[in-house]
């Protein structure tokens, strides 16, 4: 039977400087891998193998674009991350092999629905519901690899609406981008177009329509994200 309605068109993310844009494949989101908001969210920052979770690619948010309120919370919290994205592909990378694998970098935020992910957690069931919706990750446009040198050198910010909420270091990560390359790559296979949002440091908290997020990760850029109202 011949298909009806609209293939949906992929999703991809604009590169800096460029006319060209991003493919993306998809998410994989690293969490706790800032002793700091282990710590805030009643966790033992010691050195655990990290652990990860995915959002889709229809989750990304287009640079510029508002976050409508997503229904279903009165808990919507934010989580300025830095993301890695993939050019290339593997499965069983090692440490040393990771880096090849990156394409460049970009700012993200990782929302989160916190009181249905907390309700989840509670009767030990998965909890995508908190983490994967619509407009869940916002992104900005993303900056080649050679664009940058030593990233773990960069800060990493979260404001909002002028108010200071989160501040780190890439270098504050409990495992490094390498690492988690190597460690995701012994249960899965990367493929080009494939991003990584790396974790979160402390100071996550909510927000409402009327906010503006401005996150940014130091030489690699920022975005800018007002929260409106949902229908």
């Amino acid at each position: 039977m011949a298909i009806s309605f609209p293939v949906p068109e992929p999703v991809t993310l604009p590169i800096q400087a460029s006319a060209d844009r991003f493919p993306v494949r998809s998410l994989y989101c690293i969490g706790r891998n800032y002793a700091a908001h282990a710590r805030e969210m009643g966790k033992d920052p010691d050195r655990e193998p990290p652990f990860f979770f995915m959002k889709q690619a229809c989750d990304i948010l287009q640079p510029g674009e508002p976050l409508t309120y997503p229904p279903g919370t009165s808990d919507l919290h934010h989580e300025i991350e830095l993301v890695v994205a993939l050019g290339a592909g593997g499965a069983f990378v090692s440490k040393e092999q990771a880096s090849d694998l990156i394409w460049g970098y970009g700012v993200g935020l990782d929302m989160t629905r916190r009181d249905l992910q907390g309700a989840a957690k509670e009767k030990g069931r998965p909890w995508e519901i908190g983490k994967s919706f619509a407009g869940a990750a916002p992104m900005g446009a993303l900056l080649p690899k050679s664009g940058i040198d030593d990233i773990a050198s960069k800060k990493i910010t979260l404001s909002v609406n002028d108010t200071l909420r989160q501040e780190g270091m890439i270098a504050d990560m409990i495992w490094d981008i390498d690492e988690m390359i190597a460690h995701i790559s012994q249960f899965y296979r990367f493929e080009p177009g494939d991003l990584i949002f790396t974790g979160t440091p402390a100071g996550v908290a909510a927000v409402g329509p009327g906010d503006v997020m401005v996150g940014a990760v130091e030489g690699v850029g920022s975005i800018t994200v007002p929260v409106q109202a949902g229908p």
